[in-house]
């Protein structure tokens, strides 16, 4: 996918610089911190186990083993095999005074070396040796974040579409339930291949059967959607945009409304911008806040929503307003709102994961939300975008 749905990556801030140089002869590893410590943190140890000792208490801080190959009891590539398992991150050199061809490859293929370095050391050899070592680090350090941060990105948005999907394929199921409960047992009277249902006023199955295929429809959007993100991932594809307009206009055709509910919403564009970021990711953000309206406006004697487009006044950021008139919601329920999972409906399967998304999507983009609810004047998100307006075509009913 294009975009992470988490902040992007920032460069390490303080990489780490320490050096474990380890070989059996004491005076080797005093040279060898004399010479380098002008430039380096150098540890020393002075056998494999002693340096196993270090590597525990240390490894955060260490970036580069260098050891010996020929030491009493455990060698070298001993030492080498066991920092591949278990200290990966660590970038390898072996000092060796044997020019063995097989010491060479097993050194490559065993021990993943970076350098061989050949004793004696020299200094200025060994010190550029060091440093591209180092360099090494530096770049797998950041590949590492890059992808550990790919990885939650990857979990927290396939997450955001499950959540997303979970309620209209839910509600598509409750109603083939409620079909098959209701279909009459066939008799001889009955015509060949032809289903009689039971209704409790004139089209209830016709309706049900075209509010299972606007939920229906609305998933298979969800996911064409993020199917062309995918796409749009792959290297010399044209980077996409959309505009707020766009996606609000999309989200008022596609949205499954349930019965009159499309009439209890209304949109203003007041000002027009190019939104950041993926499309699938923000029209999610508008689906779940478009549900958690709806549903909190159910059995109310005039429910309404609004969508407003436009640039804040206070703050003067370009946002994207869902207020209703719904029952509002509780001070001490309202301050742990899209920060943990928290929801109103809990009684009713609610678990408040989706505002947590939402928020996540609008802080990765540089972004922010804010919810308020004044009390027994409903409810108020307003999304904040880094964007300018593009167009102010005064006040335009969607």
């Amino acid at each position: 996918m294009s975009e992470p749905l988490v902040p992007p990556v920032a460069m390490p801030a303080a990489p780490a610089l320490t050096i474990l140089y380890v070989d059996d002869e004491p005076q080797s590893c005093k040279w060898f911190a004399r010479t380098f410590s002008d430039e380096f943190r150098i540890l020393t140890a002075t056998s494999v186990d002693a340096a196993l000792v270090l590597l525990h208490a240390h490894a955060a801080d260490l970036a580069v083993l260098v050891t010996d190959y020929r030491m009493p009891q455990r060698d070298g590539l001993d030492l080498l095999r066991v920092v591949l398992r278990d200290y990966r991150h660590l970038v390898r050199l072996l000092a060796t005074g044997y020019a063995e061809k097989a010491l060479a490859i097993a050194a490559v293929n065993e021990g993943q070396v970076f350098r061989i370095l050949e004793k004696p050391l020299d200094a200025e050899a060994t010190r550029q040796a060091l440093r591209d070592a180092l360099a090494l680090h530096r770049q797998q350090s950041l590949q590492r974040m890059v992808h550990e941060n790919r990885v939650t990105a990857m979990r927290d948005t396939l997450g955001f579409l499950a959540h997303e999907l979970n309620t209209p394929l839910t509600t598509v199921r409750g109603y083939m339930a409620a079909l098959r409960d209701r279909l009459l047992p066939a008799d001889a009277a009955s015509a060949p291949g032809v289903a009689s249902f039971s209704e409790g006023s004139a089209g209830e199955v016709l309706a049900a059967l075209a509010a299972a295929e606007r939920q229906a429809l609305y998933c298979q959007s969800l996911v064409s959607s993020f199917v062309q993100s995918a796409r749009d991932a792959y290297p010399g594809a044209a980077s996409q945009s959309v505009a707020a307009s766009s996606l609000l206009k999309a989200l008022l055709d596609e949205y499954p409304f349930d019965g009159d509910e499309r009439s209890w919403v209304g949109s203003v564009l007041e000002a027009d911008f190019i939104l950041p970021g993926r499309r699938d990711l923000l029209y999610l953000v508008l689906c779940t806040l478009t549900k958690n309206a709806l549903l909190a406006l159910r059995d109310r004697p005039q429910p309404s929503l609004q969508i407003w487009l436009g640039l804040d006044p206070a703050t003067q950021r370009c946002c994207i307003r869902f207020t209703d008139n719904g029952p509002g919601i509780a001070p001490e329920l309202l301050a742990r709102l899209g920060l943990e999972p928290a929801t109103t409906r809990a009684a009713t399967g609610g678990h408040g994961m989706g505002l947590v998304l939402c928020r996540r999507v609008l802080q990765s983009l540089g972004g922010s939300m804010l919810i308020t609810s004044p009390p027994g004047q409903g409810a108020c998100v307003t999304l904040y975008f880094q964007s300018f307006p593009v167009d102010k075509p005064g006040k335009i009913t969607l």
